[in-house]
């Protein structure tokens, strides 16, 4: 059936508020893409692929749609487009604060917060131009130093100004010129001769603007206003400007050896501890944000006993093997040494590579007639060293050979192994008190009143951390099934058990078979592990076959292709034609890629559901393990653990009124030094209501780094169909209507990974594509939108107002869960809020932030604040409520596995089938789920 669609166009408003309840209104005009400005062709689109059934209009129930407070007009001011290089960004305002909540018992927090004063008057812009021009920031900073030393008494009028390193200088009043022309020279050591040289620079100064301070007096006094991000800019140069001299400056840390002193890592590295420091607008004014962190640093070690570390064995007396060199020319590719065989003579080099031979066959001609000198000659004649490790490779830097050690405060970029995370976590992680009190002595260090730069441009900190006024939101009652003993249950301080309790639906299990891929497990030993974890999901409410379709088949690590199939195909002729459910895998503790590549083959080639169980648990079998992993099974075989019992009494506000869809997503990046890797996106959505517990999931991958999600909507030509609509939004709301028989009427969208820089752009892009996801399935189909970014890595902490108060803190020393702040350290005018959801395990607690950016729900404080708290005791894999909404954490899960889709050889032979973005770049897709897949939680 062929269904001819408008193309549609959503206008959005301003949205200055004149009062709390018309604070937005929705369209019901048709959207307008600017993906085709020609006229719209026909989307031809398959039967059952739509919502329209006979007369009934999707956007009404009964008649009118029940959405509270809402207005249907014509959407004005900003045009969302999906092409990312015109969109209007300033025409858009961010949902305004509805109001306080309410809700929850009343207490004191401290925040890592330090309230900031700043003069209200305006400030100078300048541009710096150097030249010959330097990419290096530390050595454009040097060359203003000597510049400021030089002529701040004459030239400079006495004036001391702050400069970003790059192209911008402030001061806090006129300089005494307009432009002026300054010459440099400076000591400089080359890192390709290590040659110590002295350099003339030209630095050209001139005026640009007076940077106004009123857009930011204005946010602070609860304007709506844009975001004045020079102002903050240049506050935030003001004060990291001394800190900058006296640490190494990684972005926004600053760290030092002598905060704490370094910890060994192994493997030649180090922790160093360091500050977080940054400047924010908040509702009690401008705020500096100070947080503790540790980091990864070299050791300043002889290159030998680095080299010592790297390969964990003697080194002094052995020659390198192949293998080993290779594993030392990556580690110290480069990596900063300076020498150590001239006396006081430190010149620095950065290492290009290794030689391929040891030290004492090495030799170079010595002049023109190519007469030659061996290396080990070399040093005893020139400079009375003798070369200790001759049978050892030599360093390349430049064109010279050197006797070396590693140059102090270079941050380790690289990936840490497992027993280095282990060792930075454990040097890292702080109770609460011990945290707040680093906080403090940090703010104490730096000393902000004897700023020079701080004084200079009238700006000081205040030495206490904020106090706040915060709420501590209820626990949800939880639902499980009535034939357990305990059918309902009010969860304690973020935890609870599952004695005497059964999971509200349990899934059937009829057909299962285990691999043993771990050597140290006999047969016996998995056959009595597997039982015990059948019986166990039994007890806990499933109907799972005490026997497996076939015996326990044992098989090698590298034969999982192999054996995989083998075990598929054995299940599948002894069942006649029914299939394989599950899937029971026993891996060895360290186990490569198997984990992945066994995840990849069941989800994108078999379409088989898998429960992966390292050898150390099989040994143990530990009761809490097994219950773990019984609600695992439960949710990826299509059951659910438990319901909120408010959902099934209809009582959740603007969730259980109408049909309500609730999605996450998420863009996970390749690690740092990956610079080919696709970026991974996933969206998962409900398909239950009123329950809003059962997740599917889709993912897909994108180019490199790219944030905005490709595939929310898509459109594409086919020979045979004509233009043809698809993506991720559109699959997953079709899913819903198959699931529930009910249309979406309500969508709630939560987005993880977002910064702040990348509000405007990600919303302005994802809320177009889930327009039209919507409205090519009916063209008057337009569902509400609740916006909001949930944000983990942020530097926010709150603590106890009274660490001995035990009713105030839980046994880790943290605050309760359920704690919500959403004043005084929040947004001067937007809708934002933190939520400690969680009971802290170690550590001090991290809250989440999640930002409304987008309401035409017109959710109340209290309304979305306890709704995201009471989903968080919804999370299917434990009996705790977490850190971080559901929907939200399941796609970062759905993002993380789906990396393990991508094949090893996706190389060049891959190219020819890559699909080209929107935004024209190619990247190859990701094998597809299989449908028994991608409707269950298969990524729990």
């Amino acid at each position: 059936m062929n269904l001819s669609l408008t193309s549609f166009t959503l206008e959005m408003p301003h949205m200055h508020m004149r009062d709390l309840k018309e604070n937005h209104v929705v369209s019901r005009e048709p959207l307008k893409s600017s993906m085709n400005q020609k006229k719209s062709p026909q989307m031809i689109i398959k039967s059952g692929d739509r919502f329209e059934d006979g007369k009934k209009s999707l956007g009404r129930k009964n008649g009118r749609r029940r959405v509270r407070g809402h207005k249907v007009d014509r959407l004005q001011d900003a045009k969302l487009e999906s092409s990312m290089g015109s969109i209007p960004c300033k025409s858009l305002m961010f949902h305004r604060r509805p109001g306080y909540g309410q809700l929850g018992t009343k207490c004191m927090v401290k925040a890592n917060h330090f309230l900031a004063e700043i003069p209200g008057s305006d400030l100078s812009h300048y541009s710096v131009e150097i030249n010959p021009e330097v990419a290096s920031r530390k050595l454009n900073k040097a060359i203003m130093t000597e510049l400021v030393k030089l002529h701040r008494n004459s030239d400079l009028g006495m004036r001391l100004p702050v400069f970003d390193g790059r192209k911008n200088l402030y001061t806090a009043g006129s300089l005494p010129f307009t432009s002026k022309k300054f010459n440099v020279i400076l000591a400089d050591d080359d890192e390709g001769t290590g040659n110590a040289r002295r350099r003339e620079f030209k630095v050209t100064i001139k005026f640009v603007a007076l940077a106004s301070m009123a857009q930011l007096s204005n946010l602070l006094s609860g304007i709506q206003v844009d975001t004045p991000q020079e102002a903050l800019n240049i506050i935030d140069t003001v004060l990291r400007e001394l800190a900058a001299q006296r640490y190494i400056s990684v972005g926004r840390f600053l760290y030092s050896p002598h905060i704490k002193k370094p910890q060994a890592l192994g493997g030649g590295l180090e922790s160093w501890r360091g500050f977080y420091q940054s400047i924010r607008p908040t509702q009690m004014g401008l705020s500096l944000n100070i947080d503790m962190s540790t980091t990864a640093f070299i050791e300043p070690l002889p290159v030998i006993d680095f080299v010592a570390q790297i390969l964990g064995k003697d080194v002094y007396s052995r020659p390198m093997s192949d293998a080993d060199r290779v594993k030392v020319k990556k580690a110290l590719r480069g990596v900063k040494v300076e020498v150590t065989h001239r006396g006081n003579v430190r010149r620095k080099y950065r290492v290009s590579g290794l030689t391929t031979q040891p030290t004492r066959e090495l030799s170079f001609p010595l002049d023109e007639h190519m007469n030659m000198k061996s290396v080990v000659e070399y040093f005893q004649e020139m400079y009375g060293y003798t070369i200790r490790y001759a049978h050892l490779p030599c360093l390349q830097v430049g064109n010279e050979k050197k006797a070396c050690k590693i140059v102090e405060g270079q941050r380790y970029t690289k990936g840490l192994n497992e027993k280095q995370i282990t060792s930075l976590l454990k040097v890292s992680c702080q109770r609460p008190r011990e945290q707040e009190l680093d906080i403090l002595q940090t703010v104490h260090q730096n000393n902000y009143d004897q700023d020079p730069y701080a004084k200079e441009f009238g700006i000081s900190i205040d030495s206490k951390l904020a106090s706040i006024e915060a709420r501590v939101l209820p626990a949800p009652w939880l639902k499980y099934n009535d034939t357990g003993k305990e059918k309902e249950y009010l969860p304690q301080v973020g935890q609870w058990n599952m004695m005497n309790k059964k999971v509200i639906n349990g899934s059937t299990v009829r057909y299962w078979a285990c691999i043993n891929f771990s050597r140290s497990v006999q047969e016996s030993t998995a056959h009595c592990f597997c039982q015990e974890l059948v019986q166990m999901c039994q007890v806990s409410g499933m109907e799972f076959n005490r026997d497996p379709v076939i015996p326990i088949y044992s098989a090698r690590p590298d034969q999982v292709k192999k054996a995989l199939k083998y075990v598929y195909h054995a299940a599948e002729n002894k069942l006649e034609g029914k299939e394989l459910e599950l899937l029971i895998a026993i891996l060895p503790d360290n186990n490569g890629s198997l984990y992945g590549d066994l995840k990849r083959i069941c989800e994108t080639d078999l379409g088989l559901i898998s429960q992966c169980c390292l050898t150390k648990h099989v040994f143990k079998i530990g009761r809490q393990y097994l219950a773990n992993l019984s609600l695992k099974i439960n949710v990826k075989m299509g059951g659910r653990n438990t319901v909120l019992l408010d959902a099934l009494s209809w009582r959740i506000p603007l969730v259980s009124d109408i049909p309500t869809i609730i999605f996450g997503a998420d863009v996970t990046h390749p690690e740092s030094g990956e610079d080919s890797s696709p970026s991974i996106a996933a969206v998962v959505a409900s398909q239950d209501w009123p329950e809003v517990t059962k997740y599917a999931g889709l993912v897909c991958a994108q180019p490199h780094r790219q944030e905005l999600i490709q595939d929310l909507f898509k459109t594409w030509q086919d020979p045979q169909r004509g233009t043809v609509t698809g993506g991720m939004i559109r699959e997953l709301l079709l899913a819903f209507k198959k699931a529930t028989g009910q249309k979406p009427l309500r969508i709630i969208f939560y987005r993880d990974g977002v910064s702040e820089g990348q509000f405007y752009q990600v919303l302005l892009y994802e809320l177009d594509a889930i327009r039209k996801a919507c409205a090519s399935l009916e063209s008057t189909y337009q569902p509400p939108v609740t916006f909001i970014v949930v944000q983990k890595r942020h530097h926010t902490r709150l603590f106890a107002s009274n660490h001995s108060d035990r009713s105030s803190t839980e046994k880790s020393g943290n605050i309760l869960p359920g704690t919500v702040v959403d004043s005084k350290i929040c947004h001067p005018t937007e809708f934002d809020f933190y939520l400690c959801s969680h009971a802290g395990i170690q550590g001090t607690s991290r809250p989440a932030h999640y930002h409304v950016l987008w309401d035409e729900n017109n959710f109340t404080a209290d309304e979305i604040q306890s709704l995201t708290n009471n989903l968080c005791y919804t999370y299917a894999r434990c009996t705790r409520s977490v850190s971080v909404v559901p929907p939200a954490y399941y796609a970062h899960l759905a993002a993380y596995r789906a990396r393990f889709y991508i094949e090893p050889e996706a190389t060049e032979n891959a190219k020819g089938r890559c699909t080209r973005t929107s935004n024209g770049s190619s990247v190859r897709p990701l094998p597809a789920l299989k449908e028994r897949v991608k409707n269950v939680m298969f990524y729990c």
